[in-house]
């Protein structure tokens, strides 16, 4: 009772500048305490009992913040705004247009021909980065290569893509 008396409005206070709400950080204060008290066993005395309580309270605070969004709605439902009209969800379509689709085709299909130009060290480079998407250390290990030496060959394969690119090819 001494340390809920203690710590209560310091820990109330923290709670409700991460979910600002009264009721909320009320509720969740009392749970904080109650976790603690019964996890009290596992409390190592060298630390201070007020930086392990607010970690407490600090985590699941984040805990409710997280379960707080994760609420979904069903795009199928119905509802109405503060007028009583019903309103529909928009809901953006991410599928690209059949033009849209055909230009990016053509612009994978041109960088293939670019790739394509370049010396093979060069093309296995881009086209593990770029195409498979591995990570640096991914290619430095499928290669059996320092990450610095995969990082520069990257760079210069870039610079000559641009050379391509802006028409100013020299002969590799």
């Amino acid at each position: 009772a001494e340390l809920m008396k203690r710590y209560k409005k310091p820990v109330y206070h923290m709670v409700l500048k991460m979910v600002r709400n009264v009721d909320d950080a009320e509720d969740l204060t009392i749970e904080a305490f109650s976790k603690a008290f019964k996890s009290l066993h596992r409390f190592k005395k060298d630390y201070t009992f007020s930086t392990w309580l607010f970690r407490i309270a600090t985590n699941n605070a984040i805990d409710f913040i997280r379960k707080k969004k994760l609420r979904t709605i069903s795009i199928h439902s119905s509802y109405t705004d503060d007028n009583g009209d019903a309103v529909g969800i928009d809901i953006e379509d991410r599928n690209l247009t059949p033009q849209d689709s055909a230009i990016k085709d053509q612009r994978i299909q041109l960088m293939r021909m670019f790739v394509d130009k370049l010396p093979s060290k060069y093309q296995r480079l881009v086209k593990l980065r770029y195409f498979q998407e591995l990570s640096y250390e991914e290619i430095a290990t499928e290669l059996d290569s320092p990450l610095g030496t995969i990082k520069a060959q990257l760079h210069r394969s870039r610079e000559l893509m641009r050379e391509l690119i802006e028409g100013k090819e020299t002969n590799f």
